[in-house]
């Protein structure tokens, strides 16, 4: 019966540690297993805190950029605002620069039509006055066509005529006397000079090289002294206005021919009577350019 009894014992005995066993095993995997979940729960809750972490930095990188992009793009509106502003100024200046240049290019058309107009009317007193001065070689031609061509010429040039009389047709050798043949020839240019009133009349002497001698002291003494002598003559005996009339002597310095042989200086011994239409009006218009 002892036996038995200790046997129950023993057997409650290893039923108790037994079940002591198991109950400490199961609480030892509890504490494990809670252990586990408690090391993986920290672990994600450390690997999510580094990807916020991460995601925290890219977003604070983000941001940066982004107001390095706000500066970029306030200093670029800032200068965009000085050029529009400097444009806004240079249009201003350029407003008023054309309207400027308009003023003076209407000044340059207004003075170019003046110009124009100015041109016209000396290009129709140039037309006038080559008329005249056509109708006044043919009147002069005519008047005086009886006399020998090389004693007497009528020609013409810029606008005026040419009367050349020699020193044969007009006067005696040395002297300043007009023979009768220089008389009648002055009458007939006076006839067309007192028709033609708006003519001017200049007279000038000429002589060739060969130093005068006698009465004279030169050849400017000889020359102006046929000139004045000619002018008498159309004035006192003609009654051609002496206001119209002018005279010059220019010895031999005004030669048409050289000096140097017989022919050339009688040709230069000569007097030539310039006739010039009035050109008031065309010097007025001028005086205006």
């Amino acid at each position: 019966m002892r036996k038995i009894r200790i046997t129950a014992q023993y057997f409650q005995y290893i039923s108790k540690t037994v079940i002591m066993k198991k109950y400490f095993t199961w609480i030892a995997v509890g504490c494990l297993f809670t252990s586990c979940v408690a090391k993986r729960l920290l672990t994600q809750s450390q690997m999510q805190t580094a990807a916020l972490r991460e995601d925290s930095a890219r977003l604070a990188d983000k941001v940066a950029t982004l107001q390095g992009n706000i500066t970029t793009l306030q200093t670029n509106i800032k200068d965009l605002n000085a050029k529009v502003a400097s444009l806004s100024n240079q249009n201003s200046q350029l407003g008023q620069q054309t309207a400027e240049q308009q003023s003076q290019l209407s000044q340059s058309k207004e003075t170019l039509q003046q110009q124009q107009q100015r041109l016209q009317h000396l290009q129709t007193l140039l037309a006038q006055q080559k008329a005249q001065s056509d109708e006044l070689k043919n009147k002069m031609n005519e008047a005086l066509k009886g006399f020998n061509s090389n004693d007497l010429s009528v020609s013409q040039k810029n606008g005026k005529v040419y009367v050349r009389l020699s020193e044969n047709l007009l006067f005696p050798s040395g002297s300043a006397v007009v023979n009768p043949n220089g008389v009648d020839a002055l009458s007939k240019l006076a006839a067309v000079l007192n028709l033609n009133s708006d003519v001017s009349v200049n007279i000038e002497g000429h002589t060739d090289s060969i130093p005068i001698r006698g009465r004279f002291k030169d050849n400017w003494d000889l020359s102006t002294a046929r000139a004045n002598a000619i002018v008498r003559v159309l004035v006192d005996n003609y009654r051609v206005n002496p206001i119209r009339v002018i005279a010059s002597g220019h010895s031999y310095y005004d030669p048409i021919e050289s000096n140097s042989t017989s022919e050339g200086r009688a040709k230069n011994r000569r007097t030539e009577i310039i006739l010039s239409p009035k050109l008031d009006e065309m010097y007025k218009l001028l005086e205006m350019q």
